[in-house]
């Protein structure tokens, strides 16, 4: 006669947390929002209340308005995020494109120099922009490459060799047994690439993606500097330009910010679940 032995299946307890703890994530969660917060208080308040001794740090408005939300639609805000989506998608796209072959070709080949390269890119990476912005003017001048879209290929210099960096780890962890079975399938090298490997790599596609579109999203000087055209202006320069001589327009610009914010913070919401299996992938070994 045989017995069968039962195995309880053991839970970990759930550690409480001090509440001082709590108080001190409380605490910190209410100073990295509150900016937020009150930037979307400011864009409803009038401009009287805004610089006004008693209203101005009020939490909710005395007489709410939508002014500031009227005014930088007829200055032409709008355009501004329709630039920056326009340039932000085509700069990740190419960059995803570039990042994904180099990432993969030092991640997969051995070559003389491999490590000088990837020092090199590194490297590149945290170069001033004051230092490249000259002979990057320069370039794009005798190129007529100024005041277009062309300002895409710029943001490469920023953007490019981190993403390589963020592609390389997530290609070293898929195994190289995988893309040999591909091969023996009749998969050439590309295919291999582009069929098998680039979407097991998803998470740190994802990841280089999301943060290649909003480094161009935010990038200010390179624009700037290169479309002096209003036309081709992005977000942060057409927010900077909320100003007149003696006066910064601070409910213009808190209402800039907030219609801005949105676009991103779409995106952020969308591929959240990506993001952080990108950011995670690796943490643990199985």
């Amino acid at each position: 006669m045989t017995s069968l032995a039962t195995t309880k299946k053991t839970t970990p307890s759930r550690e409480r947390l001090n509440p001082l703890i709590w108080l001190v994530i409380a605490l910190f969660l209410f100073v990295m929002v509150f900016p937020f917060l009150w930037i979307l208080i400011t864009s409803f308040k009038p401009g009287a209340e805004i610089y006004g001794r008693d209203t101005a740090f009020r939490l909710i408005a005395v007489n709410p308005t939508i002014d500031n939300y009227t005014t930088v639609i007829n200055k032409g805000i709008l355009d501004a995020v329709k630039n920056s989506v326009i340039v932000s998608l085509i700069t990740t796209l190419y960059v995803v494109f570039v990042a994904s072959m180099s990432a993969y070709i030092i991640a997969r080949f051995s070559f003389r120099g491999k490590r000088m390269l990837m020092g090199l890119i590194l490297g590149i990476s945290m170069f001033p922009q004051m230092i490249i912005i000259g002979p990057v003017f320069n370039m794009f001048y005798n190129l007529k490459m100024l005041n277009s879209y062309w300002v895409t290929m710029a943001y490469s210099t920023i953007t490019l060799p981190s993403a390589v960096w963020i592609m390389i780890a997530h290609f070293k962890r898929i195994p190289l047994s995988v893309e040999e079975a591909a091969r023996i399938d009749g998969c050439n090298q590309w295919q291999a690439l582009w069929i098998v490997i680039f979407p097991m790599a998803a998470p740190g596609v994802f990841t280089t993606a999301i943060m290649t579109f909003i480094a161009a999203w935010n990038e200010y000087l390179l624009t700037l500097t290169l479309n002096s055209d209003k036309a081709y202006h992005t977000v942060p320069v057409a927010i900077n330009a909320l100003r007149t001589q003696f006066t910064i327009l601070w409910g213009e610009i808190t209402a800039a910010t907030v219609l801005v914010i949105i676009p991103t913070l779409i995106i952020v919401l969308l591929f959240q679940r990506q993001i952080v299996s990108g950011i995670t992938s690796g943490a643990v070994k199985e």
